[in-house]
């Protein structure tokens, strides 16, 4: 869950660096009014920590990361202590 949330946190600011390249626009510096507010730079470090997260995780991972894996649902226990008892019972008769 983590490295999804570093992965998101990552296209944002993808996006942003894009939007200030083509547009020079800073979403993020409009969005809390200029670059040196105390939230823009808090947003600013939080997607820095989220990217370097995620290069670490590569660097760890040898060049490969799973943004999105789902649970592996666990086998109900019961049913297949059910199912040996009865072979067992089976063998028996």
């Amino acid at each position: 869950m983590l490295t999804f949330i570093a992965f998101i946190l990552t296209i944002i600011g993808s996006i942003n660096w894009l939007m200030i390249g083509l547009l020079q626009y800073d979403f993020i510096a409009g969005l809390f009014g200029f670059q040196a507010s105390m939230f823009s730079r808090l947003c600013y470090i939080i997607i820095g920590v989220g990217c370097l997260y995620l290069i670490i995780r590569i660097i760890v991972n040898k060049g490969s990361v799973k943004v999105y894996e789902k649970k592996k649902k666990k086998k109900d226990t019961s049913m297949v202590n059910a199912e040996a008892s009865k072979e067992i019972e089976d063998k028996d008769d």
